[in-house]
């Protein structure tokens, strides 16, 4: 049986069989959600339920409390309809002209940029093209129908390449491949693009680009494109780490910063030793500091879920950003 989702505003609409979660028919059909993990884990998909009857499936219990339930919230990558339904949901568009596609790729680089990170270049057939936005991810094709998913780290304006940050998992299978077992010219599969992460270029706000860890990934992505494009609006990038040795690629916004005058670069970490002069403590709490009002802003967050539910939370509630301007892609982990 089939049932009519509409997506306020904008009353865009979709079907969705009992089976499929809504998300699955979402994108099924061509209509781009928010979305990261797929596994209720990372609070991405969060939406308002205004109207109608769904059951909200297996999700994890810190990506929706009791109280967001009693608000009517559910996450669309684990709820099914049971009726027709009304969502409230700022974020959702037609994807329009960008497929998805399986594709195989050759391994060109290998650089370990820290201790645990290693930055991981794939070449693509020169037969075919692949499109994609800054800020989307791909999934890695594994035997036995595993998937592991990794943000492009480039703008798609580098034709031909794809670029990975992978960070070690420990007893992660593919991590410990990549780190032990991957040479040069190796062949991968995946499959993409995937996610709703990208930057919303009709908007003018300046916007805080928030990452932690490997989040930096498609923030990287972002920037690249906004500066192939000639984007001036201001980007405030915040980047949040442990230690100095985690920020493994510092000098790339520092560069952007000093060469751009719409580009600012703080550093955040939250165990720094004494040699460090810069920023402390968790990054979100940075961009409080630096924007008690974020009313007129846009917010771009990717990491680990506990940061972004974070930033989520604090920073709506606190710093009056609108719900409808933030947007995150959480990274969950597999071992």
């Amino acid at each position: 049986m089939s049932y009519q989702i509409t997506l306020q505003p904008g009353a865009l609409q979709y079907a969705a069989e009992t089976d499929e979660t809504l998300l699955e028919a979402a994108l099924r059909q061509g209509v781009t959600l928010p979305y990261g993990c797929k596994n209720g884990a990372c609070c991405a998909c969060k939406t308002r339920l205004i109207r109608g009857d769904a059951d909200r499936g297996a999700y994890q219990p810190h990506a929706l409390t009791a109280h967001e339930i009693k608000e009517g919230k559910l996450l669309l990558c684990t709820a099914y309809a049971r009726s027709d339904l009304t969502l409230e949901n700022h974020q959702a568009t037609r994807a329009g002209e960008i497929p998805v596609k399986l594709m195989p790729a050759r391994v060109e680089v290998l650089r370990r940029v820290a201790h645990d990170v290693i930055l991981l270049s794939l070449r693509l057939p020169a037969t075919e093209t692949f499109t994609f936005r800054a800020g989307q991810y791909i999934d890695i094709l594994l035997p036995e129908g595993r998937r592991r998913s990794y943000s492009i780290a480039n703008a798609p304006e580098q034709e031909g390449v794809l670029e990975l940050h992978i960070r070690r998992v420990p007893g992660g299978r593919f991590t410990g491949q990549v780190f032990e077992q991957m040479k040069i010219k190796d062949i991968l599969r995946f499959d993409g693009p995937h996610g709703g992460f990208f930057l919303r270029e009709e908007s003018d706000k300046p916007a805080i680009l928030i990452a932690s860890g490997t989040g930096f990934a498609p923030i990287k992505a972002i920037v690249e494109h906004a500066l192939a494009q000639n984007l001036t609006r201001p980007l405030r990038i915040y980047w949040g780490c442990r230690a100095q040795a985690d920020l493994y690629l510092p000098v790339l916004p520092t560069t952007w910063a000093a060469e751009q005058p719409h580009i600012r670069f703080t550093p955040v970490l939250s165990a720094a030793d004494a040699s460090w002069q810069g920023r402390t403590g968790f990054v979100h709490q940075a961009v409080m500091a630096d924007y008690p009002d974020l009313s007129q802003h846009e917010v771009y967050a990717c990491g680990n879920p506990a940061m972004i539910d974070s930033a989520r939370q604090e920073l709506t509630t606190r710093c009056h950003l609108p719900e409808a301007a933030f947007f995150a892609d959480a990274f969950t982990f597999n071992a």
